[in-house]
């Protein structure tokens, strides 16, 4: 009886730590996509006629900053 309690709260502290980690592993994605955007601006700033590359760059970094973002998600659910 105790045994089988005891394996239920530990696979119940298992799922809330996966969205524990998840939420804290969100954190990264975030802060990059700030330093992201927040440079390219900075740059538009300085040269604005090189926004258009500038643009193309930082849309390209995005995209992996959010694959990643995405990948941490996805593994919440597998693991």
């Amino acid at each position: 009886m105790f045994i089988t309690q005891a394996i239920s709260v530990l696979t119940e502290l298992t799922g809330n730590l996966s969205i524990a980690g998840y939420g804290i592993g969100a954190l990264g994605p975030g802060i990059g996509l700030g330093i992201i955007i927040g440079k390219t601006i900075e740059g538009m700033a300085r040269q604005p006629e090189q926004a258009s590359k500038l643009q193309s760059m930082m849309f390209i970094g995005l995209a992996f900053v959010e694959i990643l973002a995405l990948m941490g998600f996805v593994l919440v659910f597998i693991v």
